[in-house]
């Protein structure tokens, strides 16, 4: 993280755990895309796992959970708001498995 500036650094970060369950982070000001190096993450429920490989204290939850949702119909990835399975770009009903990386149904 050098060549960070000390205002970068007194902010929280972004993270995302990548695909090999490698915990990644990067300015807050960052895309999540950018923090993840333009590759495939892991879903949010992974983050406490990948903590805990790393040998990190954590609390034992976390704020908020994100769903999300890859539409069958349209390909849009969706955020699921308040359990309503609903894609938001054309209304049409998401799947309430994990599909977001290929192996959900």
């Amino acid at each position: 993280m050098s060549g960070l500036a000390a205002v970068e650094l007194a902010e929280p970060f972004t993270f995302v755990i990548d695909s090999v369950g490698v915990p990644r982070v990067a300015p807050r000001r960052s895309e999540h895309v950018v923090c993840a190096g333009g590759g495939p993450v892991l879903g949010a429920g992974e983050i406490v796992e990948a903590l805990d490989a790393a040998g990190i204290e954590h609390p034992s939850g976390f704020t908020h959970e994100v769903v999300f949702r890859c539409c069958p119909a349209c390909s849009q990835l969706n955020i699921v708001w308040e359990g309503d399975f609903v894609c938001v770009f054309w209304d049409g009903e998401l799947p309430r498995e994990w599909n977001v990386d290929g192996s959900g149904s």
